[in-house]
């Protein structure tokens, strides 16, 4: 590329000089390319440790003048192409005017002023996101493509300079972290290192500390560690690592590329090395711990954040901490954890103004709402942004869609229409009493303004009772604090907060309390008529989510009375169908209908939809899934945490395997299922204010509680025991509601039930003892344990496949799990470095694993082109074309691996029939192509039962039966013709029901159900055949016996079709000739001769002809090749008639011997052989009769292994010699053992020729002219094991 003139004082350092003319030279850097020697390799080493940007460019032309002592570099290139090219355009363009120039001065001023336009022009054509990067960043990024071949696609996001571990040596280099690889590259004094991982194949990341590896950080994937140390900053290449990881994670479950944030602003100074994706990921972390601090939605993003003292009017003190800014929120947190935290919704932000300043307040800001609460900030080092902010949210935002004070304000006298999720905007008010009517959502539903609880407990009688003061008790020390410290999203949350969350809410407060510190108000409040027009929008629809909603809605809480009559069935219905119709992708849990219940019963519907998205979609996140991945997650985040508090427990535990089963069902319920529901219920009160610290924080004191009866269980079910009776019993003794009946609790209750445990104890005691666990380190943890979840996961897929695949394929398992990887690695590059199709089209959760991932025609093409066997050259291309095209059956341009493996098994392991018929498939045109299913309709094949047909079950025989019965006694007193009507419109059912049955039956193709190839497809595919062999040895030979066969075929398919064209001429003069009279043929006998027969005649003399002319002209081809090749059958006979008379001359006389009283008698009687004395008698052992006849057999199997498609004569005669062989064993076993061991010998030696014959080797001694396969006996055993093994 050309670049901006840089003085070099030294031209001849470290580069080598290629080419030179008066003003310009062109040269190569020392270690690039061949040789260079020592010098060269130091040179390389040095370029590679100092991250010399010759590494990336090892070309540059330098601009030289005569007298100047001081050379310009102008032009660098990554390869001699490129460089090659910038030096043709300077002798072409430039050379010819600098000559003209007398003074090197203007010569040098004139080129780069030339140089630099150029540059200016290529930048101004190419600006774009690029500009934003350093040219130092830019240089990596090339290099890093041409060091690992990675496409323009992959954008690199840092890099760092580290030392691999190789073994026990380090390798220092330069570690490149892309979107979707991890690279690294090192060059040492000739050694090279190049590693390439992908961040989807990474299952384990952490940074550790040892005496080996100081400050590395490890990278495990399935089959190896990784080591990396030694870095600058090991802590940002760490948490960038941990991102990119969750990012691919992300992409393994949702199937979608990264996209970067298009909309963040540029730095308002150059960074140097940091690129815009690194800017991107470092502003989307510090976006999701601000979100996490303080709940906020997901669309929510950091503006900036400063230190500042905020007043606190409850303790009359400064309180030291951060104030955070983003799009709509202002929002505080301490220094100090836990000491105070508030969140301030711009929509309630009335008045902002700058106070004035002074020595105990410096740079103050007052904030107003519109419910007369002031916030005071100081210390603000940028306060005039902050007012700024402030302002210009005011002025663009209406008064009308800034909040209202109560959430509750938007279920009024008026209703708004549908209001799009991402743009709000007001909309004309409609009445309500005219909506109500047409609408399934309205203000005048029961639960639209109250929960469940609420609407059946308005008409009890009040209760006095100590329960019941104490329940109002607290909820006046709950009006107490709101008046010290705020109602509302606005209210100081504190410790003193969190010790009456801790106390149980009042139940009257639950739902309102619940809703704010979860998040939720919020997100209500952004969104006004959003919950209405989903009821609307998901009502009539029907989907695999809302039939399962609907078979759990009975199953939620059956015991409270609430969900025992439609008004709480109604409810649940449409929170749970509105949510799955927001979120799809996660649809419904069956766990989501017991958590949604809770919610009903203290919230109003709309608020206990946001509350159920803030618990699937913030707070729990990835739960509710077809995999319930997150709580897998949670399972091994539990399992760590039991190691760590409860090291004794935790082995034996493993070993019950208790701790899979108990946690998925806590945690996806939150102890709902698993505890009576008064007690649960201050568990989630504790789970909404702190998170899911509190969960494990419970979940472990239970474990503790019971520690020693575990440690005494002997398996799962005692230890599953112990748990459900402890925590049936977990009792909230100031409930001041009846309690519901919990019926697991009575399922498990006994003899000796244990003693009651008061839940506020245990939530106590849980603080107490796992109080030091924080929800950062608990983040940390989910993010290990996710890597090994998702990993897993898409191993058990993995493995499924593979299992589903070994019926249908002829493939091992490992080469399944290899081609599954190969397919998913294709798959997925379509998700980041884009497509054809989108990854949503490719991906689709709801079917079987074996279909959900598909690729497109290029990538078939590649697997193709690296896999299959029949790799055609130049041809490859079409062929795969045609492959994709046969395999892909629905049309939709993806394939499956299903069907990836169904054609590539066929090439690989399908016998000789199959192939040829697979490779004749794709040599049919598309709209004549083969389509392998069933009829496209029922009513095409109606023709197939139009006549009468053999019952073909019982079950069809009784519906005949049974019709026939009921249209005989239909027929009594009616006409006759109307009778027949009716009988057959009562028998068409039938031919329905055995078209289905005729359907659904299995057929098995053969060769006579393809469809007819023309001349030009049978062309190709001997054109297709021929690039199958190109450069092979005999290339010239094959090419030859494929025109010679061809041209035959071709000739034979003339000859068949001027026999095809005679009977369709017979058939056309049988058609257009006149019908024949119904009273004629009435009249005339067998012997008379009408017209009709006269025309049935001439077509059979037509037909007869023609036949006979084709078999003269089919003896004529074959006798050219047997001249040819002088291949007479009966030559090959000659043999079997001069072998079989000597071998009954030498079997007689053997028997002779062994009778006649002689000398050769004596030596056969005396002399023996292997284990028989006397060769004269018969083998008593049967070990050589049995040996002679396996052979034999042997022979004969081999002989019929070489026809794949034997005819029927074939067929009896391999049977008879089949026959024959069995028979000799016991006929051998009655004649003297001298006849059997001929005989034996005779089949071994026979044996023997016929492997000998087939091995290639031995073809080439002997000059034999025919080709053998390379591998003859592997193939011989194969096709054995396919015929016989099955």
């Amino acid at each position: 590329m050309w670049i901006q003139p840089e003085e070099v004082l030294l031209a001849g350092a470290l580069w080598v000089s290629e080419r030179a003319n008066p003003f310009f030279i062109l040269q190569r850097r020392r270690g690039h390319g061949r040789g260079g020697g020592l010098s060269g390799l130091l040179v390389g080493t040095l370029d590679v440790v100092l991250d010399s940007s010759a590494r990336v460019a090892p070309y540059r032309i330098l601009l030289q003048t005569a007298d100047a002592q001081i050379y310009w570099t102008v032009a660098c290139g990554s390869s001699r192409k490129e460089i090659t090219e910038h030096w043709d355009w300077l002798e072409t363009n430039l050379l010819q005017t600098v000559s003209i120039f007398d003074s090197d001065e203007d010569v040098a001023t004139f080129v780069k002023g030339k140089i630099s336009g150029v540059i200016a022009e290529e930048n101004r054509l190419q600006r774009g996101e690029e500009e934003e990067e350093s040219g130092k960043f830019r240089e990596a990024e090339l290099k890093m493509r041409r060091l690992f071949g990675m496409p323009e696609e992959e954008k690199l996001v840092n890099y760092y300079s580290c030392s691999y571990w190789k073994g026990r040596v380090p390798r220092q280099g330069w570690l490149y972290l892309s979107v979707n690889h991890l690279c690294f590259y090192s060059f040492l004094l000739g050694k090279e290192v190049t590693l390439v991982v992908q961040w989807a194949e990474v299952t384990q990341l952490e940074k550790n500390s040892t005496l080996v590896f100081p400050e590395s950080v490890r990278v495990g994937t399935r089959h190896t560690d990784h080591f990396f140390s030694v870095f600058l900053d090991v802590g940002d290449a760490f948490r960038l690592m941990e991102q990119l990881a969750a990012i691919a994670m992300r992409q393994l479950l949702d199937n979608e590329a990264f996209a970067a944030d298009r909309s963040l602003p540029k730095a308002c100074k150059a960074l140097k090395n940091v690129s815009t994706l690194k800017r991107d990921l470092d502003a989307r972390a510090r976006n999701a711990r601000y979100r996490l601090t303080f709940r906020l939605t997901q669309d929510e993003r950091l503006d900036g954040r400063t230190d500042c003292t905020l007043w606190a009017p409850f303790s009359k003190v400064h309180v030291v901490g951060q104030l955070f800014i983003s799009s709509s929120y202002v929002c505080f947190s301490s220094r100090e954890e836990g000491l105070c935290q508030l969140i301030i919704p711009l929509r309630e932000v009335s008045i902002v103004e700058k106070a004035d300043s002074s020595s105990v307040l410096p740079c103050p800001v007052s904030i107003s709402t519109k419910n007369k609460m002031n916030f005071l900030f100081a210390n603000l080092r940028d306060r005039d942004f902050l007012v700024q902010r402030i302002s210009d949210f005011l002025q663009r935002t209406p008064d009308g869609l800034r909040g209202d004070a109560h959430p509750l304000s938007l279920i009024g006298h008026s209703v708004r229409l549908f209001v799009p999720y991402s743009q709000p905007k007001v909309c004309e008010p409609v009445p309500a009493s005219e909506v109500n009517e047409r609408r399934r959502y309205h203000r005048g539903l029961p639960t639209a303004s109250q929960g469940l609880l609420q609407l059946y407990q308005r008409n009890a009688p009040e209760d006095l009772g100590p329960k019941a003061m104490k329940e109002k008790m607290k909820a006046e020390a709950w009006n107490i604090h709101f008046s010290e410290f705020g109602r509302g999203v606005c209210m100081y949350r504190t410790s003193r907060t969190r010790d009456l969350v801790l106390n149980g809410l009042p139940e009257a407060l639950r739902g309102e309390l619940w809703l704010l510190f979860s998040g939720a108000q919020n997100e209500m409040a952004s969104h006004p008529g959003y919950y209405g027009d989903l009821v609307e929008q998901a009502a009539g629809l029907c989907s695999l989510a809302t039939e399962e909603i609907e078979r759990d809605l009975h199953r939620s809480m059956p015991e409270h009375r609430a969900f025992q009559n439609e008004t709480g069935i109604a409810a649940l219905r449409r929170v749970l169908t509105a949510y799955a119709h927001r979120n799809p992708g996660i649809g419904y849990c069956q766990a989501m209908n017991i958590v949604t219940s809770v919610l009903l019963l203290y919230c109003p519907e709309e608020e206990a939809f946001w509350l159920l998205v803030a618990l699937c979609e913030r707070m729990l996140p990835d739960y509710y899934n077809t995999r319930v991945v997150g709580a897998l997650v949670d399972q091994g985040v539990f399992e760590e945490l039991t190691r760590a508090f409860l090291p004794q427990l935790h082995g034996h535990m493993q070993d019950l395997g208790v701790v899979s089963t108990i946690s998925l069902s806590w945690f996806l319920t939150l102890f709902l299922s698993v505890m009576p529901f008064d007690s649960a219920v201050l568990l989630v009160d504790c789970f909404f204010y702190e998170g899911v610290k509190v969960i494990f924080q419970v979940a472990l004191s239970v474990l503790h509680d019971n520690m020693q009866a575990l440690l005494a269980c002997s398996d799962e079910g005692e230890a599953m025991t112990i748990l459900g009776r402890y925590l049936d019993h977990v009792v909230n003794t100031q409930t001041p509601s009846p309690p519901v009946p919990h019926l697991h609790a009575l399922l498990t209750c006994g003899d000796d039930p244990p003693p009651e445990v008061d839940v506020f104890d245990l939530v106590r005691s849980s603080y107490e003892r796992f109080g030091t666990l924080h929800s950062d380190v608990i983040e940390q943890m989910r993010f290990k344990q996710r890597l090994k979840v998702i990993q897993s996961l898409e191993d058990a897929a993995k493995r499924s496949v593979v299992r589903a695949m070994m019926t249908e394929s002829a493939f091992s398992i490992e080469e399944l799990e290899e081609l599954y990887c190969l397919f998913k690695s294709k798959h997925m590059t379509s998700c980041y470095w884009g497509s054809s199709s989108s990854a949503a089209e490719r991906h689709d959760p709801s079917l079987p694993y074996l279909e959900q991932y598909r690729i497109d025609p290029v990538q078939f093409t590649q697997l193709f082109a690296a896999l299959a066997p029949w790799v055609c050259g130049s041809h490859t291309l079409t062929l795969s074309s045609r492959l994709f095209r046969l395999l892909d059956q629905n049309q939709d341009g993806l394939v499956n691996f299903k069907e990836f493996i169904t054609g590539l098994s066929g090439m690989y392991h399908g016998d000789v029939t199959e192939k040829l018929k697979l490779l004749y498939k794709l040599h049919l045109p598309p709209g004549n192509g083969y389509s392998g299913g069933k009829p496209e309709s029922a009513l095409e094949a109606t023709r197939f039962f139009t006549e009468d047909v053999p019952r073909e079950s019982s079950f069809l025989s009784d519906l005949d039966h049974l019709g026939q019965q009921e249209v005989t006694a239909g027929e009594v007193g009616k006409d006759p013709g109307e009778g027949q009507e009716k009988k057959e419109k009562v028998k068409d059912y039938r031919y329905y029901l055995r078209m289905w049955a005729k359907e659904e039956e299995p057929k098995t193709e053969t060769i006579k159900d393809l469809p007819r190839m023309n001349q030009e497809q049978f062309i190709d595919l001997c054109k297709t055949l021929y690039n199958m062999f190109s450069e092979e040895p005999l290339e010239q030979q094959l090419y030859h016996s494929i025109a010679t066969v061809a041209s035959l075929l071709l000739r034979i398919g003339e000859v068949g079709k001027k026999f095809n064209n005679g009977s369709k001429r017979t058939e056309d003069a049988a058609a257009q000739a006149p019908p024949p009279d119904p009273r004629t043929e009435e009249g005339l006998g067998e012997g008379d001769s009408g017209e009709s027969q006269v025309c049935q005649a001439l077509a059979e003399r037509r037909s007869s002809s023609s036949w006979l002319q084709f078999k003269q002209n089919l003896r004529r081809i074959v006798s050219q090749l047997y001249v040819r090749d002088n291949c007479h059958p009966l030559k090959a006979s000659l043999l079997v008639w001069v072998q079989l008379p000597l071998w009954i001359s030498l079997s007689l006389a053997l028997q002779n011997l062994s009778l006649d009283q002689s000398a050769l008698q004596t030596d056969l009687t005396a002399g023996g052989a292997l284990w028989f004395p006397d060769l004269t008698l018969p083998d008593s052992t049967w070990i050589l009769p049995a040996c002679l006849g396996l052979t034999n057999l042997l022979i004969i199997e081999v002989f019929s292994l070489q026809s794949v498609t034997p005819s029927r004569l074939q067929r009896v005669g391999t049977n008879v010699l089949r026959g024959l062989s069995v028979l000799m064993i016991p006929i051998g076993a009655t004649v003297p053992s001298s006849m059997v061991l001929y005989w034996l010998t005779s089949s071994l030696v026979g044996l023997t020729h016929n492997l000998v014959l087939r091995s290639a080797s031995v073809h080439k001694v002997l000059r034999l002219p025919t080709r053998c396969s390379d591998t003859p006996y592997k193939d011989l055993l194969s096709t054995f094991r396919a015929k016989y093994c099955k």
